[in-house]
Order: C-alpha cells, then sequence, then structure tokens
C-alpha cells in the first residue's frame, strides 16, 4: 500500500472513532434523560422522600460508574496536593488546572518548598491561571502549617477558614476530599446537579435551600468518592443542557477581563516578573492604561504585600 492507502485507512478509523463516540454519547444523554424523567415522575408523586433521594444517588453512582474523570489530584490524599488543587480550582476551569498543578507540584512539592519560596518565584510559576491573589494566598497558608501547625495542614474546618483565601466551602471541600469527611459544601457542578434534579421549574434558588438536600443525599462512608461523583454529573450537565446555574439566586456572569482592573494588576506582575525592578513612569510606558487608574491599583498592591517601592523603583515583594 502507499501512503494515500494509509491515510485513507487512517481517516477511515478516525472517522469510525469519532462515529462511535458520538453513538455512546446519544445513548448517555438518553438514558440520563429516561432516568431524569423517572426520578421527577416519582418525586411528584411521593416528594422529597428516601425513594426519591435513592433514585438520585443510584442515577448519579451509575454515571460516575462509566464516566469517572481522571483528574491528577483524585490520585492523592494528601493533605498539601488537596490545598492546592482546591484553590487552584476556584474560579479556573480543570482543563488549565491540569496543566498547572502538575507543573507546580514538581517546583512546589510540599508545604515546607512553598512556605520558603520567594513570592516572586511562586507568582512566577503561577503565570497563566489569573487571579494571583491565590499563589500569595497558597504561600502564606503554607508558612502557617510550617509555622503554627508543624509541617501538617489542621482537619478541622473551622481552623482552616482562617487561612487566607479558604472559606467554608473550599474548608469543607478539601476536609472531604484529603481526610474523606462528610463534611457538607455547595460548588459550581453541584449546584448545576441539585438545581437541575430537584428545581427544574423555579428561579432564584438559594444554596440555602440546596445544602439541606446535599446533607440528606450525602453518602457518609465515601463521602470523596460522592463528591467526585456529584461533580462529574455536573461537568457533563455543562455540556448537555442549558446551564441550571443561571437559575441560581447567586449566578452572576464573570465580569469582562479586558479593561479591567484584574488584567491590569496581571501586567504590572508580568512586566514586574519580566524586568525585576522597574520605576513607575517605566511601568506607565509598559502599560499604556490610564495613569491614574494605574497608580491606584499599584498603591493597592503596595498595601497588599505583592509588591514593594524601594525608593524610585517597585519590584515584587
Amino acid at each position: 500500500m502507499d501512503l494515500g492507502d494509509y491515510l485513507a485507512i487512517g481517516h477511515f478509523s478516525w472517522a469510525v472513532c469519532i462515529s462511535l463516540e458520538e453513538k455512546e454519547s446519544r445513548i448517555m444523554i438518553s438514558q440520563t434523560t429516561d432516568s431524569l424523567t423517572a426520578f421527577r415522575r416519582d418525586l411528584n408523586k411521593y416528594g422529597l422522600c428516601g425513594q426519591s433521594f435513592s433514585l438520585f444517588r443510584e442515577i448519579v453512582w451509575n454515571y460516575y460508574t462509566t464516566n469517572k474523570r481522571d483528574l491528577p489530584w483524585r490520585h492523592t490524599v494528601e493533605p498539601y496536593h488537596i490545598y492546592v488543587s482546591e484553590i487552584m480550582l476556584q474560579q479556573t476551569q480543570v482543563e488549565r488546572v491540569i496543566l498547572k498543578y502538575a507543573q507546580f507540584m514538581k517546583v512546589f512539592p510540599d508545604f515546607s518548598s512553598l512556605s520558603n519560596a520567594p513570592l516572586e518565584e511562586v507568582l512566577r510559576v503561577w503565570q497563566g491561571m489569573g487571579y494571583n491573589r491565590r499563589a500569595k494566598a497558597l504561600k502564606e497558608g503554607a508558612k502557617r502549617v510550617m509555622t503554627e501547625f508543624n509541617g501538617r495542614l489542621p482537619e478541622d474546618e473551622t481552623i482552616l477558614q482562617t487561612f487566607p483565601g479558604i472559606g467554608k466551602a473550599t474548608a469543607s471541600s478539601i476536609v472531604a476530599f484529603a481526610w474523606n469527611k462528610p463534611a457538607l459544601f455547595i460548588e459550581t457542578n453541584i449546584r448545576r446537579v441539585f438545581i437541575h434534579f430537584f428545581f427544574h421549574d423555579q428561579e432564584g434558588i438559594n444554596d440555602n435551600a440546596i445544602i439541606p438536600l446535599v446533607e440528606r443525599t450525602l453518602d457518609r462512608e465515601n463521602p470523596r468518592e460522592w463528591y467526585y461523583a456529584l461533580m462529574d454529573y455536573g461537568a457533563m450537565l455543562k455540556n448537555n443542557v442549558p446551564n441550571p446555574n443561571r437559575r441560581s439566586s447567586s449566578y452572576s456572569k464573570q465580569s469582562r477581563f479586558e479593561g479591567s482592573d484584574r488584567q491590569i494588576r496581571g501586567l504590572v506582575l508580568k512586566i514586574m516578573l519580566e524586568k525585576g525592578e522597574i520605576s513607575e513612569k517605566d511601568l506607565m510606558i509598559c502599560i499604556k492604561r490610564e495613569p491614574e487608574r494605574t497608580r491606584k491599583i499599584i498603591k493597592q498592591m503596595v498595601d497588599e504585600g505583592f509588591i514593594k517601592q524601594d525608593g524610585l523603583l517597585f519590584r515584587i515583594s
């Protein structure tokens, strides 16, 4: 056979593969729709009860059994790895986190290395993730672990909430994934699942109405895996149905990045990582944004401890 024959066979095989994937996807969606119809029928007939909760868990578990995502931070229960991944996953898509997580772990493999690293080095590795406050929070949190907790991340949700960059949801997710504790939390995929199943004809749904359902349906013997299953089901819904989260009272579109203060802050850090020390005048020339607005942002970053001023020069703290 000549090259053309091989290419033709390769194209045919690729087409068959795509065709099979599309067929499997259609079958999966069809089965999911049938299960959802049965669930809603029972919910309307019996209301919120053990039967409807059992069917809900069965649907989610069945999907997860054959469609679980292979994510690197799910291969470990090491608290440091969970700590880093959960903060990375705040406001950042999974695909981008997968790439940065491996790089971050290679450079900073534990609390000690992250705690001792200069902020400049941490921010350099973090580049591309956005929301740079998280990188600073990670380093500050690692320092607390080393100085106050003998190098061990606390298992207590209340204590974790005192760490920079960690709120109730993140504290609970860390506890659930690192120690398999039945902590209650909601994140975007979990919210999507519960709205889709239990609030399909309602608007303005508050998280306070969802949390009791999270508690009633929680697998207390294996909360870690159950939350994985919920998140994977929610990720599937994102690609196959109109976004249920738009019916959440907490839903809001992310603000435009282009021209935002976030963009200017990112530019300031990027330029300082490239130049090292730089004067305000040269920084203004590089950024090319409104001078007064930029000066205000620079002052904020100095106050926050991101950058420091030595005479006429600015550099990363």
